[in-house]
């Protein structure tokens, strides 16, 4: 009998039997690509479903921020995090965009807004958040900012499918909201993406430049790329939210189990999670502190391996610790010293729908008796 390997994260995916008719009627109708009837479809219902009024579904998420900045036509300099998978960055870099890290915060780990003004410049012109393992930024000072200074905010929401905060969408702020439909994330579509804006004008913009920018057939109004979300993506993402509710609510009862498993281990320390948040935990991240828990981030990432649980250092290293990136006078260990220090202690342990409790039982049990010391 093979070994039980318990993963880090691992897809949701529907019944087989579910998707087979959606599959026939793609079938009959001979409409791969290019705006089809399950493409229209499942725009509307993911729209209701999230509570936003405009969204644009991408082939993937890094695309679609990719498009987002083009369509706000942003240029010069974004503010960002380092504290991010590295497409954040680097949807920048391919639009020419020079990045600018500030720092994060201690408990939420996102971006800090108290050191965004000092890194504002006559170039600046748009920040970029991430609203990290799904836990909302503070959206509210970051607004009053761009206010001031008259900046544009895109938000990388990857993490932050479903998370409401004080009842209403997080999607709802900011200019642009961008998700990832990844199979690793809490909803997916195999792969793909959106890009979720606040009028009708940009979500037309946004839907030229998916489809090279093409107006009609003939017409052709600016470059634009090709990044729309196919038909059996589309088709799979619409029967995906007849179960989403399920697997969020599995992953809601796993983290209470984690939480309160974890929580008188000396050297845990736990994200937190702002007052009228809901959360729907894509991850499930721990802080581990060498002193207080008695070995570091890494030892216990390696020796966790050895009992067949795969955690992930995430985000480690610093998007800002890359070679194409270190060496912005942004970069470094001195302008950025929560985010290097969140980054060495933290692992995302295994977080999905399909995570069994007892699994969790059995992590949480290695991390407090720590068997490899016996």
């Amino acid at each position: 009998m093979s070994k039980k390997i318990i993963t880090v994260t691992q897809p949701a995916i529907p019944p087989l039997d579910e998707f087979i008719p959606y599959l026939e009627k793609i079938w009959d109708n001979k409409w791969l690509t290019n705006n089809g009837p399950f493409h229209e479809q499942f725009e509307k219902e993911l729209a209701e479903y999230l509570g936003v009024k405009y969204i644009s579904v991408f082939s993937n998420g890094t695309l679609a921020l990719i498009t987002a900045l083009q369509a706000l036509r942003i240029t010069g300099e974004v503010i960002t995090t380092p504290f991010s998978f590295v497409a954040t960055t680097h949807s920048l870099w391919w639009n020419n965009i020079k990045p600018v890290f500030v720092d994060i915060e201690d408990e939420y780990y996102n971006i800090d807004p108290k050191k965004i003004e000092a890194a504002i410049t006559p170039r600046t012109t748009a920040i970029m958040p991430v609203h990290v393992y799904g836990n909302p930024c503070n959206v509210e000072e970051i607004q009053r900012i761009a206010d001031i200074y008259g900046l544009r905010v895109i938000y990388d929401a990857a993490h932050a499918f479903a998370v409401k905060k004080d009842g209403h969408s997080v999607m709802n702020w900011g200019d642009l909201s961008i998700l990832s439909f990844h199979a690793t994330k809490v909803y997916n579509t195999i792969e793909g993406g959106a890009i979720v804006c606040q009028d009708e004008k940009t979500k037309q913009r946004i839907d030229l430049l998916k489809n090279f920018g093409f107006r009609n057939e003939t017409t052709v109004i600016e470059p634009g790329i090709n990044a729309k979300m196919n038909e059996l993506q589309a088709a799979y993402g619409s029967l995906q939210l007849k179960h989403i509710d399920n697997y969020i609510a599995k992953r809601l009862e796993l983290a209470k189990l984690y939480d309160s498993l974890l929580k008188d281990i000396p050297g845990v320390k736990f994200m937190k999670v702002a007052e009228g948040v809901e959360h729907t935990y894509p991850y499930y991240p721990v802080r581990i502190n060498t002193s207080e828990y008695g070995m570091s981030r890494d030892d216990i990432y390696f020796k966790l391996q050895e009992y067949d649980v795969f955690g992930r250092r995430y985000f480690y290293p610093l998007i800002s610790d890359f070679p194409t990136y270190k060496g912005l006078p942004s970069a470094g260990v001195a302008n950025l010293p929560v985010a290097g220090e969140v980054s060495k202690e933290i692992i995302c342990l295994p977080m999905y729908a399909n995570l069994e409790f007892e699994d969790v039982e059995k992590i949480c049990g290695l991390i407090k008796n720590k068997p490899w010391e016996k």
